[in-house]
């Protein structure tokens, strides 16, 4: 099949689509004496982005595969065509998640040791059922703590297409920023307490990520894998 005829093809089933879709996946949709080389695939693909350039829409490549979706730079007109209000999430939410995502796997408790505070069952169980993090194993040490790492819908959600792909400490160092753009409000005093507890978290993780390859060196952690069913 012709670059300029497989192009459309994949156009209309990324469109018709709910999911993000591999390289794999879109060629398995082919039938199988018409399948094109991952190549092909791959460099329409490279065009059809390119292509997107300029429009308020672009082909996003995420964890999951691809994914046609409106620029960020049009949400605000196109959530309001739902009446459902976008969830709003919270400073310790989002220090739990950063925390997971830079540091894992993680326990529970050394979430806790970093933030100073304790974590709520409620974040661990939100964060779980929008499928952000899983466990991926248990410390060995007295009581067994479950390991939490991020998964592919974590990575999908932000728009990431690996790990690699976070941004900086630095970049996201100012929390009150982040809590602006979710439109997140706190009372005054919550505010305040909140700011000097993310403040010290940022600090805490930058020298724990800065000293972690000597830390590995002279203690390296031990923990027990989750079963090779689990999928990141």
């Amino acid at each position: 099949m012709e670059k300029e005829q497989l192009k459309p093809v994949l156009e209309a089933v990324l469109m018709a689509s709910s999911q993000p879709l591999s390289v794999d996946a879109l060629i398995k949709l082919f039938p199988e004496n018409e399948q094109p080389e991952k190549d092909d695939v791959n460099a329409a693909l490279e065009e059809m982005v390119n292509e997107c350039e300029g429009r308020s829409y672009e082909l996003k490549e995420v964890r999951s595969g691809y994914r046609f979706q409106v620029r960020k730079d049009y949400a605000d007109y196109v959530t309001r065509l739902w009446e459902e209000k976008p969830a709003r999430y919270s400073r310790a939410l989002l220090e739990t998640i950063a925390l997971i995502a830079y540091k894992q796997p993680i326990t529970r408790g050394e979430i806790e040791a970093v933030r100073g505070v304790s974590v709520s069952s409620q974040i661990i169980k939100t964060l779980d059922e929008r499928g952000w993090i899983k466990i991926v194993g248990h410390r060995d040490v007295p009581g067994r703590p479950s390991l939490y790492a991020t998964t592919k819908e974590f990575l999908d959600y932000f728009n990431l297409k690996s790990l690699d792909d976070l941004p900086s400490l630095q970049e996201i160092r100012d929390i009150d920023q982040i809590n602006a753009e979710l439109d997140l409000r706190l009372p005054d005093a919550e505010e305040q307490n909140q700011t000097e507890e993310s403040d010290a978290a940022v600090i805490n993780l930058e020298s724990d990520t800065a000293d972690e390859s000597v830390e590995e060196q002279n203690n390296p952690p031990t923990y027990e894998a989750a079963p090779a069913s689990v999928e990141n």
